[in-house]
């Protein structure tokens, strides 16, 4: 198999390395990827590529790049992500925004989740026939999937891009993933009122509701577990994580408020707005018998569940290029967003899961060559050759 140009390579992914674009919920650390995109562009449009670039709303200094090329119905989106998560540099042996080589590996924040798949796209078709493309070629690259999602929000409120394939090259030791979870991460709220703690008769104990809205929460999962079920998963069932709590002031107050966070994550098949419903009507009784007020509102907007059809084209295409049948994971990913679209979507990329948001997180140089003969082939196949319908 041969090796990519590696010289010509590697300066791209240490340019995009260099370039931080750090995306997290708290906003002391969050940034922009203005930085990576404006490169990205650049680099397309030398290409030949035609340059879309897609500000976020109320978020000028984030956007997402669509680059085409070629016109006409079907087509295959190569899609990644340009943030990161944040990092503790003092656990790095080395500076996560300059990229190392050593010991066969590539170390860099992002490397492996996921700038490093932009240029492993460069060199797969710097010298194929992009003038001969039959259906476009179509570069995807987001902000924020590490904290919002917003920049695939945005896109799917857009309706753009329109392709009939699309890949995404998240970290899946190149093994094709065809499905996943969704992510709900949410909050209830008790709203109860505080009083002297010597006599409970003065308020209404937003901590003792709480305990039963636990124990309700906690009958629900066990419910939802003997309904639904995907053998396909390594963990069957969805799953519900009581994850925080945080309430009242003082020892010797009546807790007025209290709050609960928690995840849940739906199967395929599963709708998070109906979920959520299904928890604000099992939690009425309980705010009635005890006089108190419960909110249950999302943390963030929900991520679907993700499915394409072990039928698709791409997905057996991706088989027999790689080897692997197609997998499941518990991450979730960007693919519901880009399969809303009308899109048959799947997650393949050249990193391990296991390397993403850790210290030292890399990319093994011996994935570059199959990653790129893999991009080489799709793109072939559903690019330059005529009947893709």
């Amino acid at each position: 198999m041969p090796a990519p140009n590696l010289p010509l390579l590697l300066p791209l992914l240490s340019k995009l390395i260099e370039l931080p674009s750090i995306s997290c919920t708290n906003p002391r650390i969050d940034q922009g990827n203005r930085g990576v995109i404006d490169q990205l562009a650049q680099w397309f449009e030398a290409l030949g590529f035609s340059i879309e670039i897609q500000p976020l709303p109320k978020q000028p200094s984030k956007a997402n790049l669509i680059a085409t090329l070629g016109s006409g119905p079907g087509g295959l989106v190569l899609a990644g992500h340009t943030d990161t998560v944040p990092c503790d540099e003092s656990l790095w042996s080395s500076n996560p925004f300059a990229m190392t080589e050593r010991d066969q590996r590539l170390y860099g924040l992002g490397v492996c989740d996921m700038k490093g798949f932009f240029p492993l796209v460069i060199e797969a078709i710097r010298d194929m026939p992009l003038d001969k493309l039959n259906h476009p070629l179509i570069i995807l690259a987001t902000a924020d999937e590490e904290s919002s999602m917003a920049g695939a929000r945005a896109l799917a409120d857009a309706g753009k891009p329109k392709a009939r394939f699309a890949l995404i090259g998240e970290p899946t030791g190149m093994r094709p993933v065809h499905m996943h979870k969704g992510i709900m991460m949410e909050r209830i709220h008790i709203q109860g009122q505080a009083g002297h703690s010597s006599d409970p008769s003065l308020g209404r104990n937003a901590a003792e509701s709480m305990q039963r809205v636990m124990a309700e929460l906690m009958l629900f999962r066990g419910e939802l577990q003997q309904q639904y079920r995907n053998e396909l998963f390594k963990v069957p069932v969805p799953t519900l994580n009581l994850g925080c709590i945080h309430g009242g002031d003082n020892p010797n107050r009546i807790c007025g408020q209290c709050s609960l966070e928690y995840d849940l994550r739906p199967l395929p098949g599963m709708q998070p707005a109906e979920l959520r419903e299904m928890i604000r009507q099992r939690l009425q009784p309980i705010a009635q018998a005890d006089q108190v007020t419960i909110s249950v509102e999302p943390i963030f907007e929900s991520i679907l569940p993700f499915a394409t059809a072990p039928s698709s084209e791409l997905v057996t295409a991706c088989e027999q290029l790689t080897g692997y049948r197609a997998e499941t994971v518990a991450f979730a990913t960007e693919a519901p967003f880009l399969s809303s679209m009308g899109m048959e979507t799947l997650v393949l990329g050249p990193g391990d899961i296991d390397q993403a948001h850790q210290p030292d997180e890399f990319l093994a140089l011996d994935r570059i060559p199959p990653m790129v003969n893999l991009l080489r082939s799709l793109i072939r196949r559903f690019c330059l050759e005529a009947g893709q319908v």
